[in-house]
């Protein structure tokens, strides 16, 4: 059964007017035809809200006695017996009185969302958890009804209820929302105005970090990447030494400065970092972050400086705080362009600041030696203008020729050779080698054999001295890489324990640390030839649905794939990637094998169970058919007969195939945005002459919906079928069209009866098996003289594009 939505009017105090737009809102459902019902509400002797409840059905509330007093809670169990399509639940972070099922009301709402009921209920900002503290140091009170926030959030909407301090406490003086013996009081206390303005601020940022989420995702749907200055993002970078807590500090205090902007810290780990970072460091940094507000994010990079800007640009960051160490114009041009100058030159609109380090002495930590394509043949042309340098003062001080001007010279080119292979490598040694010989020549004038003998014992030189750098120079890169390796498998490994069921999480941690775009988890269905693969899970825009939509691919077990979309990966990635596709086919393993044996076994039962109900059917239909067959040749004999049980017969072969792939997860499905009369027109006319009777509601503004127009057209048709086979001689069903935020509903009114045969009951299965594999879910309720089936499908965010 698929999970009701919750609807969340969220205010900063009590008698903003939460419970008066509840109210409103279930009017407005139920002038639409909607069945709306009150579960509990609370109009605290506010006479204007009392009136507006008294439009709409309330089920009885539930009588409790505790310590000799009467009581009274929602009736769960009444309300769930009602089955509403809508409930009205007042105070979401009420405590029930003991002896109720639950301790809570959120608790009773999750087990009404659990039976398909949507619930439409209110909340004051104070009963968040994360607030308590918070609200607590404000009004001097602390609330012992919280609800946790992640109730809260994981609400399908949340819509702000506001009201200025001064007109909430206008509706204090006119008696609108306390007694009047308890009016001079709460304006004294609670509700002054100092208390009102703060609370409200509160709501307004809780609220705004939901309306984030939704401006996240569709600029990242529209392909946006310069930052939306709607509210201040601060990216810090850190380098995991000692000095990141005096950088912090100062992205805060800049954070601290624009109330409600976010700070987030990030460390890249990868082969260009240039420190090694300390797992207490970061766990220290971490702490500071967090305790300012802030969050640390671990991200695998082969380029510091292009990692920092892209996790700025995918999160609309404002402004990017880095710490630069001072460095003269010889060592900038040894090491190359620095992180902070290459970040500065990538951000495009994004502010860079600059945070001067000093190179404190005392870090006692080791910094790697630059990247050696970094520098180029600076260090090279530097080493051997020296030994030039060098030889000319040998050639004045002893003259040309001269054994020890010779002996000298050597020993300045072995020196200059085993600088140039330790900075350089093996080529660049070599050709120094060669290059110093001739120095030697022009300078000194030696023989022709010592010049030989010299380019001989350099060369041999140059080649020991550049090999042994350049191996060590790749043990370090792999050692670089192996701890990348490590940090993403550690951070996808705590997101596993975390939730290992959750898949998405799982998958927009991977997509984080390597700065993807998309990332999916798919599977094929094992043919040798042209396999069809399906989407297990995905996350980010536009998720890839087939291994070659991607930018990378790996394997994932025999039968899946781990593909990602966004940029092309290096080594160091690409290591990352793969292991996190290990790291997934280990965790798909993790099913309890009793567990996959007793879904195995429940789903053969219900196999059995279709195929005996179809198979009933279609010799039925065989037998229908062969006496059509029989009667063409004698009077009254009609070949519509004929025609009429082979469409019956083909449908049910349908309906077999169908079962079929769903079972074995082969339904070829492709979730498009498509117009619902294109998904009617072809359920109705597969079902020929038959629906001719059937009505059909839907206006011109419905917009488009994001399913499989094929799947979902034969879902309809499916509910439809049964409903014209059971309903002969009775009126005929109707579909109607209705859009409502997020999502629009098929509704198709059965007029067939209450009593359902086997036939209605897999047909029923079937249908929801079809609307759940297009991307929406179904639900039957009672109407009068049988029942209404609802198929609902999300609606598209963004116009249809051909």
């Amino acid at each position: 059964m698929a999970r009701g939505q919750l609807r969340i009017y969220l205010g900063a105090a009590p008698g903003v007017g939460k419970t008066y737009a509840m109210l409103a809102e279930g009017l407005r459902r139920r002038s639409r035809g909607t069945d709306v019902v009150i579960g509990l509400v609370e109009p605290h002797g506010r006479r204007v809200t009392a009136a507006l409840a008294e439009g709409l059905e309330t089920v009885p509330r539930r009588s409790i006695t505790y310590r000799g007093g009467a009581f009274t809670e929602m009736d769960l169990d009444a309300v769930l017996a009602r089955h509403p399509e809508v409930a009205l639940v007042d105070e979401l972070a009420h405590t029930n009185v003991p002896g109720s099922r639950n301790a809570r009301r959120w608790q009773d709402v999750a087990e009404l969302l659990d039976a398909g009921i949507d619930v439409v209920s209110t909340l004051n900002i104070q009963h968040l958890e994360s607030l308590n503290d918070v609200v607590e140091q404000i009004t001097g009170i602390r609330q012992q009804e919280t609800i946790p926030d992640d109730v809260v959030r994981r609400a399908d909407q949340i819509e702000l209820v506001d009201m200025t301090p001064e007109a909430l406490r206008r509706r204090m003086v006119h008696g609108n929302v306390y007694p009047p013996d308890r009016v001079e009081t709460a304006l004294t206390h609670y509700f002054r105005p100092g208390n009102l303005t703060a609370l409200r601020e509160l709501a307004l940022l809780w609220v705004a970090d939901r309306v984030e989420e939704v401006q996240q995702r569709y600029r990242t749907e529209h392909g946006i990447a310069d930052p939306w200055e709607t509210r201040e993002r601060i990216v810090v970078g850190l380098r995991g030494d000692p000095r990141d807590q005096a950088l912090i500090r100062r992205a805060a205090r800049i954070a601290a400065r624009t109330p409600g902007s976010d700070l987030l810290a990030v460390h890249v780990v990868g082969s260009e970092a240039a420190v090694a970072a300390d797992a207490g460091r970061l766990a220290e940094s971490r702490a500071l972050v967090e305790s300012g507000g802030g969050t640390l994010h671990q991200l695998i990079g082969d380029d510091v400086a292009e990692a920092l800007v892209r996790f700025a640009e995918a999160e609309n960051a404002t402004q990017i705080v880095l710490g630069a160490t001072p460095r003269g114009p010889l060592v900038a041009a040894l090491a190359g362009e620095a992180v902070s100058t290459k970040v500065v030159r990538l951000a495009g609109a994004t502010d860079v600041h600059i945070v001067t380090r000093r190179p404190d002495a005392d870090l006692g930590r080791p910094i790697r030696r630059p990247r050696r394509s970094g520098r180029g043949p600076v260090v090279p042309v530097l080493v051997l203008i020296g030994l030039a340098g060098v030889l000319a003062a040998l050639r004045v001080g002893f003259g040309p020729g001269a054994a020890g001007a010779l002996v000298a010279g050597l020993v300045a080119d072995l020196l200059a050779v085993l600088a140039i292979a330790a900075a350089g490598g093996l080529w660049p040694a070599v050709v120094a080698a060669v290059v110093a010989v001739l120095l030697t020549a022009v300078f000194l004038g030696p023989p022709v054999s010592a010049g030989l003998l010299a380019l001989g014992v350099l060369g041999v030189i140059a080649v020991a001295a550049g090999t042994a750098v350049d191996r060590a120079d790749r043990a370090t890169r792999r050692a670089a890489r192996a701890a990348a390796v490590a940090a993403a498998l550690r951070s996808l490994t705590t997101a596993v324990v975390d939730g290992r069921d959750h898949l998405p999480v799982l998958l927009e941690q991977i997509r984080e640390l390597l700065g993807l775009a998309s990332v999916s988890l798919l599977a094929h269905d094992g043919a040798a030839v042209e396999p069809r693969w399906f989407v297990v899970a995905s996350t980010g825009a536009d998720a890839p649905e087939h291994p070659e939509d991607g930018d990378v691919e790996v394997p994932v077990g025999a039968t899946g794939a781990l593909v990602g979309r966004g940029r092309a990966l290096g080594p160091t990635d690409e290591d990352v990637f793969l292991a996190c596709a290990a790291q997934l086919e280990v965790l798909l393993r993790r099913v309890p094998a009793d567990a996959g044996a007793g879904r195995e076994a429940e789903a053969e039962v219900t196999r059995s169970a279709v195929l005996l109900i179809l198979g009933r059917a279609l010799r039925a239909l065989l037998a229908d058919v062969r006496s059509a067959v029989d009667t063409l040749g004698t009077p009254g004999g009609s070949p519509a007969q004929v025609q009429e049980g082979m469409t019956r017969m083909n449908r049910l072969v349908t309906e077999l195939l169908d079962v079929s792939r769903l079972d074995a997860g082969a339904l070829d499905v492709r979730l498009r945005t498509v117009d619902l009369d294109d998904v009617l027109v072809t359920a109705l006319d597969e079902l020929g002459p038959a629906a001719s009777g059937v009505a059909v509601g839907i206006g011109d503004d419905v917009p488009v919906v994001v399913t499989d127009a094929a799947v979902l057209s034969r879902a309809v048709s499916t509910v439809v079928a049964d409903a014209l086979r059971r309903g002969a001689g009775a009126a005929p069903p109707s579909i109607t069209v209705e859009a409502a935020p997020g999502k629009v509903d098929v509704r198709i009114v059965d007029r067939a009866g209450y009593e359902l045969d086997d036939r209605a009951e897999h047909a029923t299965r079937l249908a929801a098996d079809l609307t759940e594999a297009a991307g929406g879910t179904m639900r039957v309720l009672p109407s009068p003289g049988g029942r209404t089936v609802v198929l609902t499908v999300p609606r598209a965010e963004r116009p249809r594009t051909a």
